[in-house]
């Protein structure tokens, strides 16, 4: 049925074109359509989210786009369908989603040091993607906390309900190397975070504990997000 417009996000390629077998140049300002007979929720049709970090989760890139949805529109949990999707703007959200991924593992490393006070490994592989941003180390400084990250997972494992912080800091930690990744880093240290948050608390306040911090992490994410509006492509 028809819908009215709707405001969302979408990451595209970060040859700013659609994907699969669509190849179409994605363009601000630009209204693109599909036959809405053809919509199908993950199978075809222009696909956004309401939430930042649900978009985050089916990034294929680091271009994030501010978009107007319209026409028939099938909708899920986590994302739309859209017939017309217009970008209203787009801009290049590498950086931001290394940053965004770092302020969730600092969200929640006081829980797994509150556990684990003498395993000072999650903290150090923070600090050395903070300093990467910073250009204070170089590339291969951060691979080699990241190796240690690496060597170091199988003791954060076994962290019991501490191992979702600490799977925060692996992955803010790491990832610095492909644009893609940094999608990646961000979502999956996003996830990590807010199932950290649930298991900080007993069973019966856990799932609101998770629904608390992914409201925060949302909240946080598209204050980063539109920040970028005025570095717009």
């Amino acid at each position: 049925m028809k819908s009215k417009k709707v405001l969302a996000w979408h990451f595209c390629e970060n040859n700013m074109k659609l994907g699969y077998s669509d190849a179409r140049k994605i363009i601000p300002g630009e209204t693109l359509s599909v036959n809405p007979k053809t919509l199908e929720l993950c199978g075809h049709g222009l696909h956004a989210s309401i939430k930042p970090s649900d978009a985050l989760y089916y990034a294929p890139g680091v271009i994030i786009c501010r978009v107007e949805l319209s026409g028939e529109i099938l909708t899920a949990t986590d994302k739309l369908c859209a017939e017309h999707r217009k970008v209203l703007w787009m801009a290049d959200a590498e950086y931001c989603l290394h940053e965004f991924a770092v302020w969730c593992a600092r969200g929640v490393l006081p829980l797994f040091e509150a556990q684990h006070p003498e395993d000072n490994r999650p903290r150090l592989a923070i600090e050395a993607k903070e300093l990467w941003l910073l250009d204070k180390i170089s590339y291969n400084e951060l691979d080699a906390a990241r190796d240690a990250r690496y060597a170091a997972g199988a003791a954060w494992a076994a962290a019991g309900d501490a191992r979702y912080a600490a799977g925060a800091a692996r992955y803010a930690a790491g990832a610095a190397c492909a644009a893609w990744d940094a999608a990646c880093a961000a979502a999956c240290a996003a996830r990590a975070a807010s199932y950290a948050a649930g298991n900080a608390v007993n069973a019966a306040a856990s799932y609101a504990a998770k629904d608390a911090a992914w409201n925060a992490q949302n909240k946080q994410l598209e204050k980063m997000l539109l920040e970028l509006k005025d570095l717009a492509l």
